[in-house]
């Protein structure tokens, strides 16, 4: 159970859940194709559709806290409810959150799958990839 636990909190803390190393994206929105640690490959499904689970993961969080944030907003305000504001808002959330949460996902979804499936020999034969760095401009 806790090697279940360490999987999800490193997903959460946007590191590579199975070494806990990284840094394993190179922007808000592009991740590593492997660990910069332990040489895992992060996509591994070779047909590809590998990420479909990430964003399953990604639209499930945006429609909870929508969900939620329209029932608390109800909850508080009735019997007048603000309707033009909590669409506004809600349009807002929409936009916001899995723009927000879409590195988490990626991560959270790498972590579930090698909770169903372990990690096999072949995740790891592609080189290593470096850690990213910044470049400067001249």
């Amino acid at each position: 159970m806790a090697r279940r636990r360490d999987l999800l909190l490193r997903a959460l803390r946007l590191q590579c859940p199975a070494c806990g190393g990284g840094p394993v994206f190179v922007s808000w929105v592009r991740m590593c194709p492997s660990c910069p640690s332990c040489g895992m490959q992060y996509d591994r499904e070779p047909e590809g559709g590998y990420w479909v689970g990430a964003y399953t993961i990604n639209l499930f969080v945006t429609e909870a806290v929508f969900g939620l944030s329209l029932l608390a907003i109800l909850l508080l305000t009735w019997p007048a409810p603000p309707w033009d504001q909590m669409i506004w808002g809600g349009v807002l959330l929409n936009i916001l959150v899995p723009i927000l949460f879409f590195p988490f996902s990626k991560t959270l979804f790498v972590a579930l799958d090698l909770i169903i499936r372990p990690p096999e020999p072949r995740d790891f034969e592609k080189p290593i990839e470096r850690a990213p760095t910044a470049t400067r401009r001249r």
